[in-house]
């Protein structure tokens, strides 16, 4: 790793940043990873996006405040600050889980599979028809694809389905949000106070 001058600017860095180093790195990345593990198990259980729609405002908020910490303790942190928000940020999820449960909210039918998509919509995708009484859109932007209809795109463009065969094991892969996301809109805070146009709120 080569060496980053005092007067770097950028958000990792700063001579504190728990990204400094490869040990350190590696201790954050443990951490961060962990708390990546545990949203993606949420996602699969209550569908892409959903689980905190199913939360009271004011619970919401506060795991979208808990989120926006995670995410400049990685920004901006020293590795105590990962570690300490990452360990919270896997609490928020799991509190969510437990109020979803104890208010008999409905988990993602094992019919449903569900991805978000690049224009934060989600596509819902079932084996047939009949499959699709399981979706559950709790008003999120969703369209549901059965397998044939999936089929039918495939045939629409050959290329994807040939590069498939040719490289076994390649992916065609894009980073996306699930539904329109409050943090989209802060990309690079280092406080809650800060004013919108210092955080580079994105601008319609």
């Amino acid at each position: 790793m080569g060496k980053i001058k005092e007067t770097d600017t950028r958000p990792l860095g700063d001579p504190t940043s728990w990204s400094r180093t490869h040990g350190s790195y590696l201790a954050g990345r443990a951490y961060i990873d962990e708390a990546d593990l545990t949203a993606a198990q949420m996602e699969a259980r209550w569908g892409a996006g959903r689980l905190r729609l199913l939360a009271s405002p004011e619970m919401r908020e506060k795991f979208d405040r808990q989120r926006y910490f995670f995410n400049t303790a990685i920004w901006h942190g020293d590795l105590d600050a990962v570690r300490r928000e990452a360990k919270r940020m896997i609490t928020a999820w799991l509190a969510l889980d437990k109020a979803a449960r104890a208010a008999g909210k409905a988990a993602l039918s094992p019919l449903v599979w569900e991805v978000a998509l690049a224009d934060g919509t989600v596509a819902a995708i079932v084996p047939g028809r009949d499959d699709a009484r399981a979706v559950i859109t709790e008003g999120r932007a969703m369209a549901v694809y059965t397998l044939d209809e999936i089929a039918r795109l495939l045939s629409m463009y050959p290329d994807i389905a040939k590069a498939k065969l040719i490289f076994p094991g390649a992916e065609v892969t894009k980073v996306s949000t699930s539904i329109y996301d409050p943090l989209d809109a802060i990309r690079d805070g280092a406080s809650l106070n800060d004013p919108l146009e210092d955080v580079g709120i994105a601008r319609a």
